[in-house]
């Protein structure tokens, strides 16, 4: 496991860099945000590190167990394509009544998220890849992830907060890491 001036160095020379959606990019869990759906554009947090971020030619992904039309729209806010987004897609019958979700995709099970970096991995070869969020299935995710960063500026997690070796409460934390280079 790496230390934290390591950890430090693998997201300041991150390949790719995942974030969790739900109460890490935005500050609500997402079955609140789609009973106020419009209102997520006003929920995005920190536009200012996805920016920073894709300024230096870091590839930017949402991975969430939240639900795909939230999180593509959250995309758009952050100018992160649709590509770059993993999460679970909601199914529907024919009359509009739901159907459940799509079980096939990787964030509908156990171990999901770390499966997706698995994927970026073989798929863009990157070498460091760096996961954001909240939550056990985000820390969860790390390894496949070569740094787990735990977020606490909108809910904190206390086994998060307390496993976490680097843990932030704004993002701020990480712009002012980013300008260290």
């Amino acid at each position: 496991m790496a230390s934290l001036l390591e950890m430090k160095e693998i997201f300041r020379n991150a390949d790719a860099v995942c974030f969790d959606v739900d109460s890490t990019v935005i500050r609500e869990e997402g079955i609140d945000e789609l009973a106020k759906f419009c209102g997520v554009g006003d929920a995005v947090a920190e536009m200012e590190l996805v920016s920073r971020l894709h300024q230096r030619g870091v590839q930017v992904f949402l991975v969430s167990g939240g639900f795909q039309s939230i999180v593509e729209h959250v995309a758009s806010q952050l100018n992160i394509p649709t590509a770059n987004v993993f999460a679970n897609r909601l199914k529907f019958y024919f009359n509009g009544e739901y159907a459940g979700f799509d079980e096939t995709q990787p964030t509908a099970e156990s171990g999901g998220k770390g499966k997706v970096i698995t994927h970026l991995k073989e798929q863009f070869h990157f070498k460091k890849v760096v996961m954001i969020g909240d939550g056990a299935t985000d820390m969860e995710a790390c390894p496949p992830a070569d740094c787990f960063i735990g977020f606490g500026g909108n809910v904190i997690r206390k086994q998060v907060k307390e496993k976490a070796k680097w843990y932030i409460t704004h993002f701020d934390e990480l712009l002012k890491e980013l300008e260290e280079r």
